[in-house]
């Protein structure tokens, strides 16, 4: 309990309770500080940057919440898609503080799937980006929606829609005439606020239903384990829409801590963002960081610093322990090719290799790993500014409670939990609601142990266990870490491949990075690859794990798997593809 008092120290943050707070205590404490800035033209390298400030964002919110509200809209939903964008966040806060219901999507889903949520979701309204306008061109011609106002936030000539520009001056306009509608709103912070389509297919997502006090109760957990401070530079690469990004980049990052966020031109320009925005906090997934970091670290050996960096590396840890941080400027040429003023990395959404957790720290980089779902609101466990350990997901929340349920022999079981931040329930599922809603726990699916300090560690998830016919288990992700250790492997996913006997023949599909193999294989042909790729399993994997665990089979391919927007390979998909 003495651990859990130093991590859970006080801070002077304070706390909110609706979104309405969160953008008034925006303002008031960060004013004319920038809020956000981003380029005029994001496909312009050299296009005029622009910045708004808190108190011009909020003036931005109130004024479209005023016209929504004036339009008929109190209590509706209103739908949201777009890339990471200013009018997206203007969109997204004006309608929460306006005691209207969000309903985000997410920018890659095809046509047929937009169709399918706007017609699930009931929305009354759509706040969209130019480059959706054909498709809902054909949802205003189909007419089998709820929707009544079709709003884009860019001049859209050639569809007959409203233009979000104009309602914001309409709204500047209601204000200035006496109109206090938005502004006296009381907020019901225990209604559902949010509705957000889990990822998957049409016919499987999920629309979770959550509440302003959900999210809040987030928000106000985080400065018990990291801070992020106004001086703070934020770059939004990750999809907005989803609650890691929305909740830890805009909402806490940003409308809370007081962070300035940086729009990124897009995945080929993140290092160049980092450099020319001065980024000094990045919240990404553990795939960006891996592939960062193996490029830095191949700069290093090409330029024959290997020996260098491990020769110097315990000398700077060792001297940092004592409050010597010489990091920063030893490896300063490092440093410089992530922008020079990195300081804090925030990633979660799958498993990290622990070389590039290390690796990345000891260039002195705060290294601060989530776990959480969008069911969770979404962060359950987090590291902290004072304690990591390298492999676990790190401390419980401190407003939230996780036992593991039915333990085996190792501890480990099914991750459940309990708190304000847990979901309503899925809309419309009473079905599948009551499958993960128990008693007031939430069942999150994911398989995971607690250490004797109250360290969380993830083993996979529930569905994805292998079980032999000797009742040994058999977690992927143990065997897929060992597995992305090798120089060559990109990402890899273990499976168990049905035989004739009713048990599992362990296999993988292995993708590789073709550049590597050619550097490190030179005289070879992709047709020796695979052998090449098998006997690196035989003597670096299966070495290493019991011989029931080995991996018998293996495909491979220079073909990224099939993922999410967030970078989570999609299993379910990638094994049909398969054939298992």
């Amino acid at each position: 309990m003495e651990k859990r008092k130093r991590v859970f120290k006080n801070h002077e943050m304070g706390t909110v309770q609706d979104f309405k707070e969160l953008l008034n205590r925006a303002a008031e404490k960060y004013g004319d500080k920038v809020a956000f800035e981003y380029k005029e033209d994001s496909n312009n390298k050299k296009s005029k940057i622009i910045k708004k400030t808190f108190n011009q964002y909020k003036k931005d919110a109130e004024y479209l919440g005023t016209k929504l509200l004036k339009m008929g809209l109190d209590g509706k939903r209103i739908a949201l898609i777009g890339p990471n964008r200013y009018e997206w966040c203007v969109s997204y806060i004006s309608v929460v503080a306006g005691d209207m219901v969000i309903v985000p999507l997410d920018k890659a889903l095809p046509d047929v799937e937009i169709k399918s949520l706007i017609k699930r979701s009931k929305a009354d309204a759509i706040i969209f980006d130019k480059k959706y306008i054909d498709v809902f061109k054909e949802i205003k011609k189909e007419n089998n929606t709820n929707l009544k106002y079709y709003i884009c936030m860019d001049k859209c000539e050639e569809f007959d829609t409203l233009f979000y520009e104009d309602l914001i001056k309409d709204g500047k306009e209601l204000i200035e005439n006496g109109n206090s509608q938005y502004s006296n709103l009381k907020i019901d912070n225990q209604k559902m606020s949010i509705m957000l389509f889990t990822s998957g297919t049409t016919s499987i997502a999920k629309a979770v239903m959550l509440s302003q006090d959900n999210i809040c109760s987030n928000i106000n957990a985080m400065p018990h384990f990291v801070l992020m401070y106004d001086t703070d530079v934020l770059l939004s690469f990750l999809p907005i829409h989803h609650t890691f990004e929305c909740t830890i980049t805009f909402l806490y990052g940003c409308l809370y801590c007081g962070a300035t966020i940086a729009f990124c031109d897009g995945l080929r320009y993140v290092v160049d963002n980092l450099k020319e925005y001065k980024v000094t906090v990045f919240v990404a997934v553990p795939l960006m960081l891996e592939t960062m970091y193996k490029k830095i670290m191949k700069g290093i050996k090409e330029q024959g610093k290997e020996n260098l960096i491990k020769f110097i590396t315990p000398i700077t840890n060792g001297l940092a322990k004592i409050h010597i941080d010489l990091r920063k400027k030893v490896f300063k040429q490092v440093l410089d090719n992530l922008g020079g003023k990195l300081r804090l990395v925030l990633y979660g959404g799958a498993p990290m290799e622990k070389s590039t957790v290390v690796g990345l720290s000891n260039f002195g980089i705060a290294m601060v790993q989530g776990y959480g779902l969008t069911e969770t609101s979404p962060v359950i466990s987090a590291e902290t500014d004072y304690y990591k350990r390298p492999g676990s997901s790190g401390l419980i929340m401190v407003n939230e409670e996780v036992k593991i349920d039915n333990p085996n022999d190792e501890g480990i079981g099914e991750i459940v939990v309990k708190g304000p931040n847990v979901m309503l329930g899925y809309y419309e599922n009473e079905e599948e609601t009551k499958k993960v809603l128990k008693d007031g726990w939430f069942y999150t699916g994911d398989l995971g142990y607690l250490d004797k300090d109250g360290y969380l560690y993830l083993t996979g998830r529930k569905k994805d266990v292998i079980v032999l016919k000797n009742g040994k288990n058999i977690y992927p992700q143990e065997i897929e870490f060992l597995i992305g250790k090798l120089p060559f492997v990109l990402e890899n996913i273990v499976y168990g491949k049905p035989d004739k006997n009713k048990d599992y023949i362990i296999s993988a599909k292995i993708v590789y990075n073709e550049d590597i193999m050619k550097e490190l294989y030179p005289d070879k042909s992709e047709i020796d690859y695979k052998d090449i790729i098998w006997e690196a399993i035989k003597e670096k994997v299966n070495s290493q794990i019991p011989e029931y665990k080995h991996i018998k089979e293996i495909q491979v391919t220079k073909e990224a798997l099939i993922k999410t927007t967030t970078q989570k390979v999609k299993r379910a998909e990638e094994l049909r593809k398969i054939g298992v």
